[in-house]
């Protein structure tokens, strides 16, 4: 984890991509800093699962704001899927159920839902956890696809109501799955939220883009407030 301590430092002074680490095929994974620093934190990953790409381009939008909250972005945490098109990290788990909290084994890689050999058995799961424990954000946004609603439950359940009001998408109100990100985060970051936006299927047209990125600064607003 202290490899970390450098890496938020450079995002803060420059708004430029910090290599965080490598996927299993060697492919980078970078964060971006935007907005305020001294604004309320912020995490946003676009893409866990490679083929659900379309918060990519929230992620990049997201990139530009130089106001409001301090933004932590990593918009590919999963290149190695998004470069194969499957769900699954280049090891074949579905590093949205590699996540401690209520992880289940079984199974074999590339089964849909195959949360690996162990909890963060992943090096993509374990370098988005340091860096969450480092940034310690008071919210996390996780874009998937294609339900097209907002899942949360629990202490982030008055986010996933704000974001998804100010997003015009419908409230899904039902417990973490198994073994992933926001139930892990909700479990072990006492006064955060951590939630996921279920895009719709398909590319986002740019309106649509903007309509997340204006949900992303109406929550950091409310929580700031």
């Amino acid at each position: 984890m202290t490899a970390i301590v450098p890496i938020l430092a450079a995002v803060a002074v420059a708004s430029a991509p910090v290599q965080l680490g490598q996927s299993e095929g060697g492919r980078p994974i970078v964060a971006v800093r935007a907005g305020d620093p001294q604004g309320v934190h912020v995490f946003v990953v676009g893409c866990i699962h490679g083929n659900e790409g379309a918060g990519i381009a929230v992620a990049r939008a997201l990139e530009l704001v130089r106001a409001g909250p301090d933004l932590m972005i990593v918009p590919v945490l999963n290149p190695d899927g998004l470069a194969q098109g499957t769900r699954q990290d280049g090891r074949g788990v579905d590093l949205n159920a590699n996540w401690s909290s209520g992880w289940h084994g079984g199974g074999r890689p590339w089964d849909v839902h195959y949360a690996g050999p162990r909890p963060f058995s992943e090096r993509e799961t374990r370098i988005v956890r340091d860096l969450i424990l480092r940034f310690r954000p008071r919210v996390t946004i996780w874009f998937h696809q294609h339900m097209d609603l907002v899942w949360a439950w629990g202490p982030s359940t008055a986010a996933g109501r704000i974001y998804a009001r100010a997003a015009g998408m419908r409230f899904y109100h039902q417990h973490w799955l198994a073994g992933t990100a926001a139930n892990w985060q909700n479990h072990h970051l006492p006064g955060s939220a951590s939630f996921t936006v279920e895009l719709p299927a398909g590319s986002l047209t740019p309106e649509q883009v903007q309509r997340q990125v204006r949900a992303v600064l109406a929550l950091a607003a409310a929580i700031h407030g």
